[in-house]
């Protein structure tokens, strides 16, 4: 198995889930080759809850590395879990459209996407200007 989705596997162990119970991790490796692991992090009132993948990119983002090479992320049900549209939206902030996500289908199986054709013409910073 790919040492991305252990690494997204393990993070679903530090949960904490208790209003959905639906454990989510996420890894990202960074253009360097180190990874960061992240879990979903529950709030009561839903919107203040973090997602793994942006909990893995933001601490990534925190020590300092802007530039990364692919995303796993898995649920405890293994039923390949594909990120949000936020966290997409997140992912677009420092990956392009060929950035891979690797989503865990359990029993091994992977399903291999492209952030472009999740997040199809998506807000980017030139939109700013």
């Amino acid at each position: 198995m790919d040492s991305l989705i252990e690494a997204a596997r393990a993070a679903t162990e530090e949960s904490y889930a208790p209003y959905s119970e639906y454990e989510v991790g996420a890894a990202v490796e960074t253009a360097d080759g180190e990874v960061y692991a992240g879990c979903n992090i529950e709030n009561a009132n839903y919107s203040n809850s973090l997602h793994a993948e942006e909990v893995a990119i933001g601490s990534a983002v925190r020590d300092g590395h802007r530039a990364f090479a692919r995303l796993a992320v898995t649920s405890a049900a293994r039923d390949g879990v594909t990120p949000c549209g936020m966290c997409r939206q997140t992912l677009s902030e420092f990956c392009d459209e060929d950035f891979p996500v690797i989503c865990d289908d359990g029993d091994g199986e992977t399903t291999e996407y492209r952030l472009g054709d999740l997040l199809p013409a998506t807000i980017t910073r030139g939109h700013l200007d």
